[in-house]
């Protein structure tokens, strides 16, 4: 694993300002106090963990009793000493007018004020083994003890019931109530994790029309200057009628002129291949990162910390051939560990559920932005326990940023586990590393759910929320414009085996997907948005390329083949942005803590506005049938557009079905990309060398 960096142990009487803060606030238990509940049987139990039963539960169909013999890993998660304290000196810590402004803990003063003590965590390991738990893991700062045993003795120490429940076509379990008892140890214990399945799901997406599981990916081969796909993706306006061989008397037929997104699918010349995609250097130059490169800072120095579940066996193999091919530093034991966090390797609930996808792209792309940082990742037992290996990261101290490219919908866990969450991202907060978290590609969410909600962890006050844009580049890879990632998909036409014949009316798919944003439900408005409307939390932050319309070439081993396609979703946005932050704390020689608290009001320049734009020539179109002749305007193929009233919507040819579309831009569910803050992008894009010197000057 990457060795931890040293540190100061103290600075000018930190560790003295540290507990004279916590003295001058008032004192609070550190156990429960005992209280009368029932439990799912009617009996009382004096100590009850509250708020411990995911949301999701009341809107799936419950199949009623688990397996009792099923074995499981829970997570027992202990009360911190001087909880409230805590929060009130992270915010002394980023306030410019206190004497604690960005004076970091260290580890060890952390673990003094507010971790739980060895006592306690024995307490809680013994009542978990009396119940007959083996004892996988004890945290490193006794935030947690993580056990393994079967649902029935689950269901005995924590007195509740597992259930099966069928849920947007998947199957989960779920404890169907609190857990609750007598034992004292129980007082001791702010939330228990395991118990659902739920759990994180990674956050990329591939092109539309594209296999929504695997993509559309190509053998490697060699490409030109290590471009594979076009990245000039949006070109000039066409006429087009269907079928392709209609005479003027053919009907039924339809004419459709706009701009068009998308290279010819009949292309094979490497660098121009369909539809289109980026290489490092055009992200590059696009973020204007390269004055920073010639400056010498490029994230030497410091290490980027990913997080993600299980990981992958070919990832160092598939980041050096992405680095060969791109021109990058080599990937090697040098600049490149692997830290698991702790828990069985065989984990009981089996695949890794596309998280193979999603570490290759986390550690190709933030090594792309930032080519000489070091990168750690660190690798999660089980997508229901990232949590655990965010915490590691932070005790470690493994680098000054952690990128998470994960998420799941606030509305469907429950407020103690996301404390949990709370806490891990608070000591970061107060140790000054700046913890990043995708938003999600799905933007409010009503297309999976039916209702609003964000995505948690980046809906937490002490996180980072990363949107994302689509993006488009001149010839010499400036930034041509960007926009709000937000799809829309409308079909024109079918598949050139039938010439393309018209689809008639056009068939309305509507949203695809976009970046996730929104008001949380669960948490209050940090300060650092204090200029923001409302009195709750808001989503995103910060945002960057997320649209995989616009997105990142990707090199990965499948079945052992090496192959090249193109990927995003805000799993892409967020390394890229970890990257820049990486680079900004090179600038700065020490880490910069939480970036939210950072991008609010910075100086004109510093960030890009992305803000809605418009095609030269937006689809539009005519269909003619026996009974006449009807026009259909751009609102009409391009919606349904929800609040937005200014979209891109070109004419697009699938290199997957070679069907003709209307595919918009800027669409993104009820969500709207506007002038200043907005919930798809933020503040908008860091701007290179001006954001890095605005933050760290």
């Amino acid at each position: 694993m990457v060795p931890r960096k040293k540190k100061e142990m103290l600075r000018a009487g930190l560790g003295a300002l540290a507990m004279i803060a916590i003295a001058s606030l008032a004192s609070s238990s550190n156990s429960a106090s005992p209280q009368s509940s029932n439990g799912p049987n009617g009996n009382a139990y004096g100590y009850y963990v509250t708020n411990n039963t995911p949301g999701f539960i009341s809107r799936a169909v419950d199949q009623g009793p688990a397996d009792p013999n099923t074995v499981i890993s829970v997570t027992a998660w202990l009360k911190l000493q001087n909880e409230n304290q805590l929060g009130q000196l992270v915010q002394q810590l980023y306030n410019k007018n206190s004497p604690n402004f960005h004076k970091w803990l260290n580890q060890s003063q952390f673990n003094a004020s507010f971790s739980p003590t060895a006592q306690q965590v024995n307490a809680v390991q013994n009542f978990l083994t009396a119940h007959g738990f083996s004892v996988t893991g004890v945290a490193e700062n006794n935030f947690y003890v993580k056990v393994q045993g079967s649902i029935g003795q689950v269901e005995q120490a924590f007195h509740t019931s597992i259930h099966n429940f069928s849920f947007n076509g998947a199957t989960h379990r779920s404890n169907t109530s609190d857990p609750a008892g007598n034992d004292p140890s129980m007082g001791l214990i702010a939330a228990v994790t395991g118990m659902d399945d739920l759990g994180y799901e990674p956050a990329y997406s591939f092109p539309v029309e594209a296999d929504p599981t695997n993509g559309q990916f190509y053998p490697l081969g060699t490409g030109p200057a290590g471009a594979f796909f076009e990245s000039q993706c949006f070109t000039g306006v066409q006429t087009l009628t269907f079928p392709n061989n209609a005479t003027a008397s053919t009907v039924p037929q339809a004419t459709y002129t706009g701009s068009v997104y998308g290279a010819p699918i009949t292309n094979k010349q490497l660098g121009h291949l369909p539809s289109c995609g980026y290489q490092p250097s055009e992200v590059q130059t696009a973020y204007n990162l390269n004055a920073l490169y010639a400056q010498g800072f490029d994230g030497s120095g410091q290490t980027i910390v990913i997080v993600d579940a299980y990981g992958s066996d070919t990832i160092q193999q598939d980041a050096e051939i992405f680095s060969q091919v791109y021109g990058l530093p080599d990937i090697t034991p040098a600049n490149f560990q692997i830290a698991k966090a702790p828990g069985l390797v065989n984990n009981p609930k089996g695949p890794a559920r596309n998280w193979t996808i999603e570490t290759t792209l986390d550690v190709e792309w933030a090594h792309a932005l930032a080519p000489k940082a070091n990168i750690a990742l660190v690798t999660a037992t089980d997508r229901s326990s990232l949590d655990e290996a965010v915490n590691l990261a932070v005790v470690r101290h493994l680098g000054n940023v952690i990128s998470n490219s994960w998420s799941s919908i606030e509305i469907f866990g429950n407020p103690a586990t996301h404390d949990r969450m709370n806490r891990i991202l608070q000591m970061a907060a107060a140790e000054g590393v700046d913890v990043n978290f995708a938003t999600g590609d799905f933007g409010d969410e009503t297309i999976r759910i039916g209702i609003k909600a964000v995505d948690f962890p980046a809906s937490s006050p002490f996180a980072t929320g990363i949107g994302g844009t689509s993006l488009a580049l001149n010839p010499d890879n400036t930034m041509a414009f960007q926009t709000g990632w937000g799809t829309n998909l409308t079909r024109l036409a079918n598949p050139i085996s039938t010439h393309s014949s018209p689809v008639i009316p056009p068939l309305i798919f509507g949203f695809q997907d976009g970046a996730g944003g929104g008001t949380s439900a669960e948490f209050a408005k940090p300060a650092f948005q204090s200029g923001l409307p409302g009195n709750a939390r808001l989503v995103p932050d910060i945002s960057m390329l997320a649209d995989p319309q616009t997105g990142a070439e990707l090199i990965e081993t499948f079945n052992g083949v090496t192959e090249v396609g193109v990927i995003g979703g805000t799993s892409l946005a967020t390394p890229l942005f970890s990257a820049v932050m990486a680079i900004a704390s090179q600038k700065a020689g020490h880490g910069l803590g939480q970036a939210a608290a950072l991008v609010y009001n910075l100086p004109a320049g510093a960030v890009t506005d992305v803000v809605p734009i418009s095609a030269p020539t937006n689809a539009h179109g005519t269909i003619t049938t026996a009974s006449g002749t009807i026009t259909l305007a751009p609102e009409q193929l391009a919606g349904p557009l929800g609040n937005t009233t200014v979209f891109y919507a070109p004419l697009f040819n699938s290199p997957a079905s070679t069907r003709w579309d209307v595919l918009t831009f800027g669409t993104d569910s009820s969500l709207t990309t506007a002038v200043g803050w907005d919930n798809v992008t933020g503040v908008g894009t860091p701007n290179g060398q001006a954001f890095v010197n605005a933050i760290a000057p």
